[in-house]
This record gives structure tokens, C-alpha cells and sequence, in this order.
């Protein structure tokens, strides 16, 4: 029986070997009873709970801690064995490279919890959630390349060089893509800022639409004509961006003009006339109503009023509503309108009749 213990396998005894799969089984064991019950009850734990940061915690440990925790297991019990040092040195390779592959997995999925938990809270989440990819990829990016160097660095390289040379690589390629990089600044200025949001009506110069799609480097709007207009980032925020879709009520004002032959009466009881059609509609708020001036052929009348609802349709539904009943109104107490006329008087003087 000492003989088969003693008998050498690659450097190490059956003895070794055997202890050393021991000590990485029972390690096993103890993670898969932890797996088993400790995990099972914190679920329990975390659906009473009314955050969600637990049942993320608990997830991120199943799917990444507990693989790792096996991992490890096996990697001390081979520790505990010797080998040539090549083989060695493979081993410890491949085990910093896996545990860094897990641990920058956790650190990019603890980054994605944040910012969605953050964007929850705020009023268009799912919206918002689209938005927030680009900035999800970039951060991923960074955080796997800052990983990777840690990584090489462990490994006994001189990372001192590669990051010099991917610094003098990002001035390069800063300079060569300033366009890109304009852009991706301005779609960092758009997701925290949030001058306009996906769904916002938005009217820039002469286009108007709805937002479709903020990506990295363009804006997609959704014209009310049908085409789908795209706009780099750097434009939109260098201009001036009309956002209707916070406006929270619409200040409409429009005029009236009456003929000259309209009695003193009749122009008294214009403004109380237009005040009352306006105060009947619930979605509409009065504000004035004048006899604001004289004109080439018009008496002219100026009103003031809030439509309290952003939506166009709505405003242009009243707007028509008031108008018809103006002319109603107008009709029944004898008002005209007025419209572009020029009366001429002819005079014939006694000095010219004598002459005839």
C-alpha cells in the first residue's frame, strides 16, 4: 500500500495527488451546500425585500462568485502539488486570466445595474434605457481595456510602454477622428443634461419631428412628413432646440377686425362675448381681451388665451371650436367682419358746374 501511495506521477506522490483532490473536493462540497441552502434562503430573503440591489447581489454571486469559488477550489488543491515550472506557470496564467475575466464581468454588470437603477426612477425609464446603451458600451469598453491591463501587468510585463504608446495612439487618433469625438462628448452632454429625451416633438430650424433614436454619434427624428432626418449630436446641441413636448400649456393669441359701421354697442360686448366661448372649453384659460386700435379698414380687437394641454391636436380642436362660435355669435347680434375695402367720395364743386 506505501508503495502505490509513494509512486511518483508528474513530480508528485499518489499521496499528494490524492490529498490534493481531497482538499479541492471538500472545498467543492462546501461551495455546492452553500449553493444549495445559503443561496435558496437569500432568495427567500430578497423577493420580501423592496429593492432589487439583493436579488442582483444574489444573481451576480450564482452566475459569477460561485463558478469562481469553484475555480479557486481546484486551483489550491493543484497548488498544493509540484510541477515543472512551465506547467506552473500555465496554471497560475490560466487562473488570473479566468479570475479576471469573472471579476471584470461583476464590475461591467454592477455598472449596467447602476445606471438602469438610476434611469428608473426617472419619468420615461424604458425610453431612457435605450438611450443609455451607448453609454453602457463605452463604459464596458473602458472598463475591459483597464482590466486587461491590469491583467498584463500581474503577468510580470512592463505596462509602463503600452501605456505610453496608447497614449501617444489616443492623441493620434483624438486628432484624426475630432468629428467622432465632438459628437461622443455631445452625446454624454444629451444623456446627462437631457435637453431633449427619446419621443420629445422637437423643431430644429426649419425641420420638426418627433425623437426616435440618440445613438453615439447621430440623432434619429421621425419628421411629421414620414422621413426619418438624421442629425449628428454636435449639431443638436450647438443649436437652438425648440422641445414641445415640455411645454405645459400653449399661449395663443389672435385678433379680430369689425367693420367701422359697428355701433358703440356692439363693440362694447365683443370682448365679453370671446371671453365667455373661451371659459366654456375646460381645456382652455382665458387671459385678455382688448380693443387694441384703429386700422385702414377694421376696428381691431386682440385676445389672449392658454390652451392647457401640450398636444397640437388639442389646441387645434378648440382653436376651431372658438372661431365657429365667434362666428355664430357675431352672426347673431349683427357684428360684421371685416375685410380689405376702400370707400370712395366723389365731390362736385360749384365753380365747375358754372362752367358747364
Amino acid at each position: 500500500m506505501d508503495k502505490i501511495l509513494n509512486q511518483i506521477i508528474w513530480n508528485n506522490s499518489v499521496y499528494q495527488w490524492g490529498f490534493a483532490f481531497i482538499i479541492s473536493a471538500g472545498l467543492c462540497l462546501i461551495i455546492k451546500l452553500f449553493k444549495k441552502w445559503g443561496l435558496r434562503k437569500a432568495k427567500k430573503w430578497a423577493q420580501n425585500t423592496q429593492t432589487n440591489w439583493d436579488d442582483f447581489i444574489i444573481n451576480t454571486l450564482e452566475t459569477a462568485g460561485i463558478p469562481l469559488l469553484y475555480i479557486s477550489s481546484v486551483y489550491f488543491g493543484l497548488k498544493m502539488l509540484v510541477f515543472d515550472e512551465k506547467i506552473d506557470q500555465v496554471i497560475h496564467v490560466a487562473y488570473l486570466v479566468t479570475i479576471t475575466f469573472y471579476i471584470l464581468k461583476i464590475v461591467s454588470s454592477a455598472f449596467r445595474k447602476f445606471v438602469h437603477s438610476f434611469i428608473k426612477r426617472e419619468e420615461n425609464g424604458e425610453g431612457k434605457e435605450k438611450q443609455a446603451a451607448g453609454l453602457i458600451i463605452i463604459a464596458n469598453v473602458i472598463i475591459w481595456i483597464l482590466g486587461s491591463i491590469f491583467l498584463i501587468d500581474n503577468l510580470g510585463y512592463n505596462v509602463t510602454t503600452l501605456i505610453a504608446g496608447l497614449g501617444v495612439g489616443g492623441i493620434a487618433i483624438a486628432l484624426a477622428a475630432q468629428t467622432v469625438l465632438g459628437d461622443l462628448f455631445s452625446y454624454f452632454v444629451i444623456f446627462f443634461d437631457r435637453p431633449f429625451e427619446i419621443g420629445d416633438f422637437v423643431v430644429v430650424g426649419d425641420k420638426n419631428g418627433v425623437i426616435e433614436y440618440i445613438g453615439i454619434k447621430t440623432t434619429r427624428i421621425r419628421t411629421l412628413s414620414g422621413e426619418q432626418l438624421i442629425c449628428s449630436n454636435t449639431d443638436l446641441t450647438n443649436s437652438r432646440l425648440h422641445n414641445f413636448k415640455r411645454m405645459e400649456r400653449r399661449r395663443i393669441l389672435f385678433s379680430l377686425g369689425v367693420t367701422y359701421q359697428s355701433t358703440h354697442q356692439q363693440l362694447s360686448i365683443i370682448p365679453e362675448l370671446v371671453r365667455e366661448i373661451i371659459n366654456a372649453k375646460t381645456k382652455l384659460q382665458y387671459d385678455r381681451g382688448h380693443f387694441s386700435g384703429y386700422g385702414d379698414f377694421s376696428l381691431n380687437f386682440e385676445f389672449v388665451y392658454y390652451v392647457l394641454d401640450a398636444d397640437y391636436n388639442i389646441y387645434m380642436d378648440n382653436q376651431q371650436e372658438v372661431y365657429l362660435e365667434i362666428f355664430q355669435a357675431f352672426k347673431k347680434e349683427g357684428i360684421e367682419f371685416a375685410y380689405p375695402t376702400q370707400t370712395l367720395f366723389l365731390q362736385k364743386e360749384a365753380a365747375d358746374l358754372n362752367h358747364f
